[in-house]
């Protein structure tokens, strides 16, 4: 429900998925929200590229899959979200679409990837995650999470 603490924007509604994203100074507050630790996960990466580039209506050029193992849910966050930093960094790998899985020892994650050149820049690339009040848990409707990003 709308103004519960832990819901971080969740509209109550059960299986209701979606981010938003708070600009502050050179960080950024990312909050998502999902039914699942999966979907939830796929959610902040999602509002994390929304940040920085306009991926809509870009077709992915390549399939990139992570495998996170085992580690706390906030470790999972704060692992996924550097990942793709990482990638969009070194390789120059945007991703246009996110899909996660549990699965036996971890989490398997799916991108699709487009090029930097080929997305629409509309900021700052982030640099890095912050750990202080990073956040992920399960709440009354599904799972939320909340993360600053150095911008």
């Amino acid at each position: 429900m709308v103004g519960y603490a832990g819901d971080y924007g969740h509209g109550g509604a059960a299986g209701a998925s979606g981010h938003r994203t708070v600009p502050h100074d050179d960080e950024v507050r990312i909050e998502a929200w999902a039914a699942s630790r999966e979907n939830c996960l796929a959610e902040a990466v999602v509002a994390m590229v929304e940040c920085f580039a306009d991926v809509s209506g870009v077709r992915p050029s390549s399939v990139g899959r992570i495998r996170l193992e085992v580690a706390s849910d906030d470790d999972l966050l704060a692992s996924l979200l550097d990942e793709v930093l990482f990638r969009v960094e070194v390789y120059g790998q945007v991703p246009v679409d996110v899909e996660a899985d549990e699965a036996e020892g971890g989490l398997d994650v799916r991108l699709a990837v487009a090029g930097l050149a080929d997305v629409r820049v509309t900021g700052d690339v982030p640099t890095s995650v912050v750990w202080e009040e990073l956040r992920i848990g399960p709440g009354p409707y599904g799972w939320s999470c909340a993360v600053t990003v150095d911008a």
